[in-house]
């Protein structure tokens, strides 16, 4: 198919060195199942999931044929004041598989708008109970919740904070998780750092339980390098926000629908949260769609006072449109009649020994494994953070396999269709590839 003969300049791509890629641009022309196809006729293994999203593999035929389906009958219906019969039947099937409780839901357009929603949901929800002095958000150190204000200022990951100012006022954080010394090459949840949860009695010494609205954070660090939760640290997070009257928002992301081997990661930690973000998988990132799960009694909370007043002043104008809404429709289909989570928990324990046999392997410091998630974390060159890391990228997409870098640590998120082959070439190409980067 070759480059397309028009300038690489005018689109301005997010998260990407411009001027690197466009002198050697990595360009994906088609899909299917497990596989891209690259402009250059390449067959490139898929070991990401697009990002985080294509959870069944890409371009699966019945997900296509309800796009293509409901495209002929409604393209559009606005979502204020009228919407359309799909998109209740969709909340509802949604409802099912979501935490116990946790049967009410928003729909958005990207995690990076369900962050928001949940953001506004909690502040307006205390304000609504009569405790509008909880206006206080509080997120964890290398947090990722987005590129929106309101996420990037309970996110914590510098490079994504320092171009753009102060950000929300009245915004903490706690600390992150990763312990090198402790917990380096754990398998699953790391057995010390509950303790690290203790932060949040700190936090709310210092400013009082009276002005803290919420705590985000994802069950899975995922976008800063798979930091897996140690054993209890959810568990006492969950319980010191009960204490306190604090609601507790789950960012699952990039960790819901089979990620971790269950249909979110509060099944696989058995904490439920008050609020809970998703996105990306719930339509295998077919078609643009987020949503915000809250638990009954949060929803019930504002339907009160007269009934001609709108009781959250916020929405979106795409919030169910009918192509994502039949799109997710038939990805959860797809999730249940093929047993996907299922299968992504069956293959967890072959995929954690394939991707822990990478110990040892040069400039790995560290391995974390979680479902059908890891990150392999490297060693920084001095001088040079990142560098060694998007080399390890471009080597292994020129080796015909797709991984995600962030700073030094290769994370890696397969469709949950991955099998063992599949998993031996991407740890394979991996392993070849640490053994030739400098």
């Amino acid at each position: 198919m070759g480059l397309p003969s028009n300038s690489l300049d005018s689109y301005w791509m997010g998260f990407t060195p411009n001027r690197r890629f466009k002198k050697a641009p990595k360009l994906l022309a088609s899909a299917s199942g497990l596989y891209y196809r690259s402009h250059d006729g390449r067959e490139v293994l898929d070991g990401t999931s697009g990002l985080w999203c294509c959870n069944i593999g890409h371009c699966h035929p019945k997900v296509i044929d309800a796009i293509q389906r409901q495209a002929a009958v409604l393209d559009y219906a606005p979502a204020f004041n009228a919407s359309h019969p799909a998109a209740f039947a969709f909340a509802d099937r949604l409802g099912q598989i979501t935490p116990d409780g946790l049967d009410r839901l928003f729909f958005t357009n990207s995690g990076s708008e369900a962050v928001e929603t949940a953001l506004k949901i909690a502040l307006a929800y205390h304000r609504h109970r009569g405790q509008g002095t909880r206006t206080r958000l509080i997120g964890r150190a290398r947090g990722y919740h987005g590129v929106n204000f309101g996420g990037v200022a309970v996110g914590g990951i510098v490079g994504n904070r320092k171009h753009f100012g102060a950000l929300l006022g009245g915004v903490d954080h706690l600390p992150h998780t990763h312990d090198l010394e402790a917990n380096a090459f754990s398998r699953g949840q790391p057995e010390r750092g509950a303790h690290l949860a203790d932060a949040l009695e700190e936090l709310v010494a210092l400013h009082d339980a009276s002005t803290i609205a919420a705590v985000i954070v994802e069950p899975v660090a995922a976008s800063t390098g798979v930091l897996v939760p140690p054993k209890g640290y959810l568990e006492r997070l969950r319980a010191i926000c009960d204490r306190h009257g604090i609601l507790l928002i789950f960012d699952e992301v990039c960790t819901g629908f089979g990620r971790t081997g269950a249909p979110f990661a509060a099944h696989s930690f058995g904490v439920t949260p008050d609020i809970m973000t998703m996105a990306k998988g719930i339509t295998s990132g077919t078609v643009p769609m987020g949503a915000v799960a809250v638990k009954t009694d949060i929803y019930d909370a504002f339907m009160t006072g007269p009934e001609h007043l709108i009781e959250l002043p916020h929405g979106y104008t795409y919030s169910a449109h009918p192509l994502a809404v039949a799109a997710g429709q038939a990805t959860l289909q797809v999730y249940e009649e093929e047993g996907l989570f299922a299968r992504a928990a069956q293959m967890a324990p072959y995929w954690q020994e394939a991707v822990h046999a990478l110990e040892g392997a040069p400039h790995v410091i560290d391995i974390r494994t979680c479902g059908l998630m890891a990150g392999i974390e490297l060693a920084a060159r001095e001088g040079a953070p990142t560098r060694r890391g998007l080399d390890v990228f471009d080597a292994c997409f020129d080796a015909g396999v797709l991984v995600r870098t962030t700073g030094d640590t290769v994370a890696l998120s397969p469709p949950l269709i991955i099998g063992e082959p599949h998993i031996d070439r991407l740890v394979g190409t991996l392993r070849d590839v640490l053994n030739t980067v400098a």
